[in-house]
């Protein structure tokens, strides 16, 4: 498989990316099955899956710009990476998944302090940065209200 094809196919999550009208959203709904998946891993395995796939979306989105421009919206394996984080040890339950996913969305849209900086990296990593910090601020609001709310 050619290099261009391969860094595409992964950047784009299978083409997932270039749905019309919410690329951000498509790429994110993408990873949740990866999300069920993985979180039958237990902790150990789940976070390296994720350091993995960390790895891996800052290099295939990295190159990826250099054939469909800068952090274009096709790319959303880093909205797939941000939803693993934002629903990592999250209970497997349709109430914390809309939740999640509703945050995450928003933050990532929104951008948000500290969010914005994760952007301002070079290559890959601003790509993917801003979506792991919008993982990061979601899984931790998700934390406050599964502890307070109960995650029953």
């Amino acid at each position: 498989m050619p290099r261009k094809q391969l860094v595409l196919g992964l950047a784009t999550c299978g083409g997932v990316g270039y749905l019309p009208a919410m690329p951000g959203t498509w790429g994110s709904l993408a990873g949740l099955p990866l999300w069920w998946l993985l979180s039958h891993l237990g902790f150990w395995g789940y976070a390296l899956a994720c350091l993995v796939l960390m790895a891996v979306s800052v290099w295939a989105s990295g190159v990826a710009q250099e054939y469909l421009g800068p952090d274009h919206p096709a790319i959303v394996l880093d909205e797939m990476m941000g939803l693993l984080i934002a629903l990592a040890g999250v209970p497997f339950r349709w109430q914390w998944l809309i939740i999640g996913f509703a945050l995450f969305r928003l933050l990532d849209i929104l951008k948000p302090f500290p969010i914005k900086y994760g952007e301002k990296l070079p290559g890959g990593w601003g790509v993917v940065m801003d979506d792991v910090a919008a993982g990061l601020m979601t899984r931790a609001a998700l934390g406050v209200v599964m502890v307070f709310g109960g995650a029953g």
